[in-house]
């Protein structure tokens, strides 16, 4: 990396640590020195451990679970690096939370998405660095700059390296809200797309209708941003298989919330395999399932070492 008078930093609080430690790896520096506890009642305490003054500094934190207490940390970090006289500070959320709550559905619904960005900007960090986000327009919500990641590119290494004949292979969005990102990534593998049509009843839970283009006898890669409880997906590999005929079905999204049953639901399905990034950290349980993880710490090194340097991040895509 260039240099231009700062030096670059990169501390993590407790939500994924050794993403943090292998971002540091891939950018040949040591990760900062800083201690993140409770206090008794469970307040969060921070003591960052060594100078920041006029260093460029990110911090690596994804408001995965427990959200709340995870977005704490964040905010506090952010105001500690503040007050020892950081020269900048960025945010390196590679999972944000609250970003489902993006728009008022309903009367007196909260827009949560816009109150965490809020936050995040009140807290003193200069630029948020994330991937995927749950809707691209959440960029919008915070009036620091915002650099989006695309978590695409490592699928689309992996099964082009899986696949040698892609001809009967078929992208698949679980819903219609994913089109554009299914639709992206399918035309990067060169590859179909189809649609599951679906009804949602209420909060995780949904009811598949019907299926939009043929996936008879084709293999199927389901490609979501994220899944929190699975049951979207496996209802939709359910259907794109019993209903649509398709021969195998695989799946990938970029954050495993996992939450509740969703493990057991994706060992139980229909699907053959699905693959994460660790954006969020893996749970225990999912050794040995049909759960996989691609590593995106270099790709996030690589938007660090762009971001100090003062390069074009979005060449990277």
């Amino acid at each position: 990396m260039i240099s231009h008078g700062k030096d670059v930093k990169v501390f993590a609080a407790n939500a994924n640590r050794p993403f943090a430690e292998n971002i540091c790896k891939e950018l040949h520096i040591p990760l900062g020195n800083s201690t993140v506890t409770t206090f008794a009642d469970g307040e969060v305490s921070v003591s960052i451990n060594e100078t920041v003054r006029g260093s460029d500094v990110f911090l690596v934190q994804p408001t995965c679970k427990p959200v709340n207490n995870n977005l704490m940390e964040l905010l506090i970090m952010i105001d500690a690096c503040l007050r020892a006289s950081a020269g900048r500070i960025t945010a390196v959320i590679p999972y944000f939370g609250y970003a489902r709550q993006d728009r008022k559905a309903k009367g007196r619904d909260p827009i949560s998405a816009k109150l965490v960005a809020n936050m995040i900007t009140a807290a003193g960090a200069d630029r948020v660095l994330t991937m995927d986000l749950h809707a691209a327009q959440i960029q919008g919500f915070f009036d620091i700059p915002v650099d989006n990641l695309r978590g695409n590119p490592a699928f689309v290494k992996y099964y082009s390296e899986k696949f040698e004949n892609t001809e009967e292979i078929i992208v698949v969005s679980p819903d219609v809200g994913s089109v554009s990102r299914a639709r992206a990534f399918a035309t990067k593998l060169h590859m179909g797309l189809a649609i599951v049509d679906k009804r949602r009843e209420r909060a995780n839970q949904c009811e598949v209708m019907n299926i939009i283009g043929d996936v008879r006898g084709k293999t199927c890669i389901l490609f979501d941003d994220m899944v929190d409880t699975a049951g979207s997906l496996c209802n939709a590999a359910k259907a794109i298989k019993e209903v649509g005929g398709a021969e195998t079905v695989y799946a990938c999204a970029s954050h495993g919330v996992l939450s509740g049953p969703a493990i057991e639901r994706v060992q139980e399905s229909c699907i053959d395999e699905l693959m994460l990034l660790n954006t969020i950290p893996a749970p225990a349980a999912t050794v040995g399932t049909k759960i996989h993880y691609l590593d995106v710490a270099p790709m996030f090194a690589e938007a660090i070492r762009r971001t100090y340097d003062e390069v074009s991040i979005s060449t990277m895509f």
